[in-house]
């Protein structure tokens, strides 16, 4: 099927239309995306750019009537610019430790330290503390959005973490 007649299938009976487009370019977004991505982004997320990419052709053809040239240099400059969305907004996400690394980072030196001790001493620093250390570890919040979310300034909440970290490794320390 070339570019033509996709369109015309695109503008009589679009939701065929657009299953006939993903068959036929799915691979080809994909190897974009893995050539841009791979290494970044899980292959979930990729995936998910992919439905994205289909998502955003389907709405921006509808709203004007599918007068594209190319469906190929339509797609693949859809797929460019999600590709570099996704990229930057990759960058821009902290590093969040999950609660198995943050217990082996604070338990290096201590030996037979597991999960429920670690539970118990994030647990012992008491509240705002502890709501703090679940939302930034486990739940992997940024410090911005738990400050606002707990009425706090954000550089009180990175301290209260730089502190609580040092309060779990002497605990974790005196527990071994």
């Amino acid at each position: 099927m070339n570019d033509s007649e996709l369109l015309r299938l695109l503008r009589s009976d679009p939701e065929l239309g657009l299953s006939k487009t993903v068959d036929i370019y799915s691979a080809y977004v994909l190897k974009i995306a893995h050539t841009k991505l791979n290494g970044l982004c899980s292959e979930e997320d990729i995936e998910e750019l992919v439905s994205d990419v289909f998502m955003a052709f389907y709405m921006s053809g509808k709203k004007n009537d599918f007068n594209i040239r190319s469906v190929t240099a339509y797609i693949s400059v859809i797929a460019e610019r999600r590709c570099i969305n996704m990229f930057r907004s990759k960058l821009r996400q902290p590093d969040t430790v999950p609660i198995d690394e943050l217990e082996y980072e604070l338990a290096e030196q201590v030996s037979n330290t597991n999960g429920d001790t670690l539970s118990q001493a994030v647990a012992s620093l008491g509240e705002p503390d502890t709501e703090i250390f679940l939302r930034k570890y486990y739940f992997g919040q940024k410090s911005e959005d738990i400050a606002r979310e707990l009425d706090m300034k954000t550089n009180t909440v990175n301290k209260r973490i730089s502190r609580g970290l040092k309060k779990l490794r002497k605990i974790l320390e005196e527990d071994a």
